[in-house]
């Protein structure tokens, strides 16, 4: 089994890792700024931010995974991108680094504009392209530093958390979109997937899309 650190592990798309992890019978620790009353039976819960990139370092001691479910938003605007890079700096070489980014970094088509750049709601262009920041820092990261950065289908989100379905499509930098148009996967459905590949590395310095 895995030690695997979550850091966002209360939110959305943390909790969801830390549960899926958990119930598989990993060892996880999940770092954030808030509790949970929704705790993973046997998960371990710490309160820490990645503002503090020392402490959060030292309170993951261990750990072989390191995945990163924070959104650059309210007060952590403009700090995500920096806090990342300093504590993947810190952390020991080994560690595997996993971020969740945005659907913004994704193509619309094969060679063809990202997903922030078409039609994309102003109100969420400052936090997805600070996402796309930590791609463009993981890719220019020493060899050395093992990551994976997943961009989700246009439709995920806390929002519309669907259901687990069991199943997934792993594309590379295109959005994921389905027959009728839908381009979505369920909060279940995406810790499943980062689960998957943590247990068998398939995407080594890559980022890939999620969705049905």
């Amino acid at each position: 089994m895995t030690r695997i650190g979550v850091i966002g592990g209360t939110g959305y798309t943390g909790s969801n890792i830390v549960h899926e992890a958990a119930s598989r019978g990993h060892t996880v620790v999940s770092v954030a700024r808030r509790p949970s009353d929704h705790r993973a039976p046997g998960a371990i819960y710490l309160e820490g931010s990645i503002l503090d990139a020392p402490d959060l370092v030292e309170s993951i001691e261990g750990v072989e995974v390191v995945v990163f479910a924070v959104a650059p938003r309210g007060d952590m605007a403009g700090n995500v991108r920096s806090a990342i890079a300093e504590i993947v700096r810190e952390l020991p070489g080994h560690v595997r680094i996993g971020v969740i980014g945005g659907t913004g970094g994704s193509l619309v088509e094969p060679g063809g504009p990202r997903v922030v750049d078409v039609d994309f709601p102003e109100a969420y262009k400052a936090e997805s392209l600070e996402l796309i920041g930590v791609l463009d820092d993981l890719e220019a990261s020493p060899t050395s530093c093992d990551w994976f950065y997943v961009h989700p289908a246009a439709g995920y989100g806390g929002m519309a958390p669907g259901e687990r379905t069991g199943s997934y499509r792993v594309g590379g930098d295109v959005m994921l979109v389905q027959e009728d148009g839908e381009s979505f996967i369920s909060g279940a459905d995406l810790a499943m997937a980062i689960v998957d590949e943590i247990e068998s590395p398939r995407h080594r310095r890559e980022r890939f899309t999620l969705g049905y």
